[in-house]
C-alpha cells in the first residue's frame, strides 16, 4: 500500500499500537470485529465508496460509522472513525487497512499472552501440513465451496491442536478468501507475526531436509543480506529435485533444478 493510503494505515497503526497493548488478550476481541467489518465492506461497495469518498465530510462518515458499528467496542469504532477521515486512493485500500489492524489485533492477544511465536510457527506447520495435500488445499481455497465448509475443514485440520488464535486464524482465511488462496493467507498472518517479532521471513523449499547447521548457515547469510534478523521457514518438497527456492517478501531466489529445467525448455523453445 503506497502514497496516501499507506500514510494513512502508518498513521493509523501507530495510534492502534498503545491500544492493542493495553488491551491485553481482550485485543482479540477488537481483531474480530475489525474483521467482522471487513466482511461488511467485501459485502457492499456502496458502504465502501462511502466511507472512503474524499469529497464527503469526515464527520459524516465517521457520524455513518458510529450508526454502523453500534454495539461495538468504543475503542473498534474509534479506530474506523479516524480511518474514514483519512485519505486513501481507493476504497479497496481502505478494506484492505481495516484487514491489516484486524489482524494485528488478534496476533496482539497472542504476544499479550506470550504465546506469539507459537501461533506463527503453528500458522507455518499448517501450511507445510498441506504440502502434497493438492485436494485439501484446493478445496479450503476454493471460492464455490460455502464458507462454513471450508471452516469445517479447518477444524477437521487443526481443532484442538492449536493455540486459539492460530485456529481463529485459520477459519479467518477459510471463511473470507478475498481473492487469496488459503495457504497465500496463512504466509501473510505468519509474516504479520513475524514484523511484531521485528523480524523478516524466508520462506525456504528444499529438495531435502536441511540440518541444523545448515539452516544457521542460511539464516546468517539471509541476516546479512537484509540488515534484520529472519524467522525461518522451510519446507521439504522433492518435486523440486534439487537446490533452494528462497523468498523473502516479494523477492524470490530460485536456484532449483526444477527451475533450472523449466529455463532451459523456454530458451530451446524460443
Amino acid at each position: 500500500m503506497r502514497g496516501s493510503s499507506g500514510a494513512s494505515l502508518t498513521a493509523a497503526q501507530e495510534r492502534f499500537e498503545p491500544v492493542l497493548r493495553a488491551a491485553g488478550a481482550e485485543a482479540l476481541t477488537l481483531g474480530e470485529q475489525l474483521l467482522t467489518l471487513v466482511s461488511a465492506l467485501d459485502d457492499s461497495a456502496a458502504l465502501r465508496r462511502s466511507l472512503a469518498d474524499p469529497s464527503r465530510e469526515g464527520e459524516a462518515k465517521a457520524g455513518l460509522v458510529a450508526d454502523l458499528l453500534s454495539g461495538f467496542d468504543e475503542r473498534v469504532v474509534d479506530l474506523v472513525s479516524g480511518l474514514v477521515r483519512s485519505r486513501w486512493s481507493s476504497d479497496a485500500d481502505l478494506t484492505d487497512a481495516v484487514e491489516r489492524l484486524g489482524v494485528d489485533a488478534v496476533l496482539a492477544s497472542a504476544e499479550a499472552r506470550g504465546v506469539l511465536v507459537t501461533v506463527e510457527d503453528e500458522l507455518f506447520r499448517i501450511t507445510r501440513s498441506l504440502v502434497g495435500q493438492r485436494e485439501a488445499k484446493q478445496a479450503l481455497s476454493d471460492a464455490a465451496t460455502a464458507p462454513e465448509r471450508r471452516v469445517a475443514l479447518v477444524d477437521t485440520l487443526v481443532g484442538g491442536k492449536v493455540d486459539t488464535v492460530t485456529q481463529r486464524l485459520a477459519q479467518r482465511a477459510a471463511s473470507a478468501l478475498r481473492g487469496r488462496r488459503f495457504v497465500q493467507t496463512l504466509g501473510w498472518f505468519g509474516e504479520v507475526a513475524a514484523e511484531r517479532r521485528k523480524r523478516l521471513v524466508a520462506s525456504v523449499t528444499s529438495a531435502t531436509v536441511l540440518t541444523r547447521e545448515q539452516q544457521e548457515r542460511l539464516g546468517a547469510l539471509i541476516e546479512r543480506s537484509y540488515g534484520k534478523p529472519v524467522q525461518l521457514n522451510v519446507t521439504v518438497d522433492p518435486a523440486i529435485v534439487g537446490g533452494l527456492r528462497i523468498q523473502v517478501g516479494a523477492d524470490v531466489v530460485d536456484s532449483t533444478v526444477l527451475s533450472r529445467l523449466a529455463d532451459a525448455s523456454r530458451r530451446l523453445a524460443g
